[in-house]
């Protein structure tokens, strides 16, 4: 019924066709091929490589859009469904029950759009280990998902909640995340301790490397867990019935 509710609503899903599409086609007619070095600062290792400026830029582009839209998502899901969750908890619903549907719709649209978003970088730049890619790309949906569980069970207005979002979206995967920026960053700690900075490592790593992406794919679910435990701690309380 969650899904139901949301596949009514059919510009949603020509924002998730719709954004993507429009962040890589910008990057594509926008950005040159001149080579840039940088380094993988989340390895434990001096290692540096050397990528254009189109191919880190479609990693980074689809890695922010993804984020982007499925906090936008999570924060409608938790939001739009709070008071008809009240009423089902007072006809007798368990406030997990409910939760789990909550948090099984958002699973199947971070797939979702995981999926395509890796499917639709690949053929504008072919990624080296694709599957991996898309699963770095699951782990933002992962971690602004939570995120946006979080800020949509916190903050009960709309607009209030939309601003939250864009601020740290903006601010985090849309700017301080993107290597080039973060190569020559004075203050480089502050951006480690950002939400995007171990899931965008993830996707530079299996995007242009051999090395592993396990210890920043451990952080990633980490700190998807935090957000989670912080939205599932304000649901139960908001959804709590007085005798």
């Amino acid at each position: 019924m969650v899904l139901r509710a949301l596949v009514r609503r059919k510009i949603v899903f020509i924002l998730m066709l719709v954004i993507p599409a429009v962040f890589l086609g910008v990057v594509e007619f926008t950005t040159s091929e001149r080579i840039l070095p940088f380094r993988l600062a989340s390895l434990d290792e001096e290692t540096f490589i050397e990528i254009s400026e189109k191919r880190i830029s479609f990693i980074f582009f689809a890695v922010a859009s993804a984020g982007f839209l499925v906090a936008f998502l999570a924060l409608n899901l938790i939001q739009k469904g709070r008071g008809v969750n009240k009423r089902l908890v007072i006809c007798g619903y368990h406030p997990l029950e409910l939760l789990i549907a909550i948090l099984g719709a958002l699973a199947f649209m971070i797939v979702g759009i995981a999926l395509y978003i890796g499917l639709l970088t690949h053929t504008f730049y072919p990624v080296e280990h694709l599957p991996a890619f898309i699963f770095s790309l699951m782990l933002i949906g992962l971690v602004y998902g939570c995120y946006g569980l979080a800020a949509g069970s916190l903050i009960r207005g709309e607009l209030e909640g939309i601003l939250l979002i864009v601020l740290l979206v903006n601010i985090d995967v849309g700017w301080l995340q993107n290597p080039l920026f973060y190569a020559e960053a004075q203050n480089q700690i502050i951006i480690r301790f950002l939400p995007a900075y171990y899931p965008a490592q993830s996707a530079i790593i299996t995007s242009f490397t051999d090395y592993s992406p396990a210890s920043a794919n451990i952080y990633s679910i980490g700190y998807g867990a935090i957000f989670l435990l912080i939205s599932m701690l304000i649901f139960f309380h908001e959804m709590r019935v007085k005798s």
